[in-house]
């Protein structure tokens, strides 16, 4: 006779099993949708390139040493390719300094919002997820109109007289940082805000009163309470920027690529469809280590402050 701790025990076990069963289908559409399409990209990187795009299906490693080298068409010797390193180069610096330019922008607007009363942050909240309301290329058309030959600075700029000729600044890695840095501006707020909006505001004052300056309330006390939104905001940032298209596109006029940009020649006019496998694989592989760093530190953090 079974007794009610080990009938227990069997309906659990039952209650588990079925649970597993019925999100079975589901979990395996997840996998399939997630797995799938990295799994074929992987393998394309091992293939050799099609005439006409396509690919070949014969091994061939060429893809992933074009990914940093170059092959010399005389003597079949290896020599470091230039532009692939200059690309990645200016891809990770762009999204490395539009990271930095969020932050300095975001930070002082997250503490701004955290310090008003609560309807009024609700109306910044609101005024900070507008710009999501509408189509990313529309808002890097909107940036274009502001920064080309005849738009609204230079226009500023000629009527002061402040200079004889409109500034270059479309088509330059400047305006590149411009366009992402306006469309990931509130990836960088909402996160700080969040962990601000926690912060119990009397340490602060407590700082004050222990005749500590600004710099140091602001280095000592809120900044490291607000670190986990920081590095949050930051991965938000730095990882959709790093692998940004339309605004590097459209601000950089074709002529300063970023990796979005240099993968997708590989698959159109290159027909190189293994290198931008290859490509893809590594902005992956940096994105990884990307979030690895914020994983590892968020558990510090974690540890550290209990």
């Amino acid at each position: 006779m079974a007794t009610a701790e080990e009938v227990a025990k069997a309906a659990e076990r039952r209650d588990v099993r079925d649970r597993w069963l019925l999100s079975a289908p589901a979990l395996l559409v997840i996998l399939l949708a997630a797995t799938g399409p990295l799994l074929i990209v992987v393998v394309y990187s091992f293939l050799a390139p099609g005439a006409y795009g396509d690919v070949k299906w014969q091994f061939s490693s060429d893809a992933w040493t074009s990914v940093f080298l170059e092959r010399d068409i005389f003597d079949d010797t290896l020599s470091l390719a230039a532009a692939h390193v200059t690309i990645f180069w200016r891809s990770i610096k762009l999204a490395g300094v539009t990271t930095l330019a969020t932050l300095a922008l975001g930070f002082p607007t997250a503490y701004f919002m955290a310090t008003r009363s609560e309807k009024t942050r609700d109306l910044w909240l609101f005024l900070i997820t507008i710009p999501f309301w509408t189509n990313l290329l529309i808002r890097t058309f909107a940036v274009l109109q502001i920064i080309r030959n005849e738009g609204i600075i230079n226009t500023i700029l000629l009527k002061l007289g402040i200079v004889s000729a409109p500034v270059q600044i479309l088509y330059t890695d400047t305006a590149i940082l411009i366009g992402m840095a306006y469309v990931y501006l509130p990836l960088m707020v909402l996160p700080i805000y969040a962990s601000m909006e926690k912060l119990d505001f009397r340490l602060v004052e407590a700082g004050y009163d222990l005749y500590a300056t600004r710099f140091r309330v602001l280095w000592r006390i809120i900044f490291p309470l607000v670190k986990p939104g920081v590095i949050a905001g930051s991965i938000l940032v730095f990882i959709p920027a790093l692998g940004a298209y339309v605004t590097p596109s459209i601000l950089g006029g074709g002529k300063n690529m970023m990796l979005s940009n240099l993968i997708e020649l590989q698959f159109g006019q290159g027909r190189n469809w293994p290198l931008g496998s290859a490509l893809s694989i590594t902005v992956m592989i940096i994105v990884m280590v990307a979030l690895l760093a914020y994983v590892r530190n968020a558990s510090k953090s974690g540890v550290r402050h209990g």
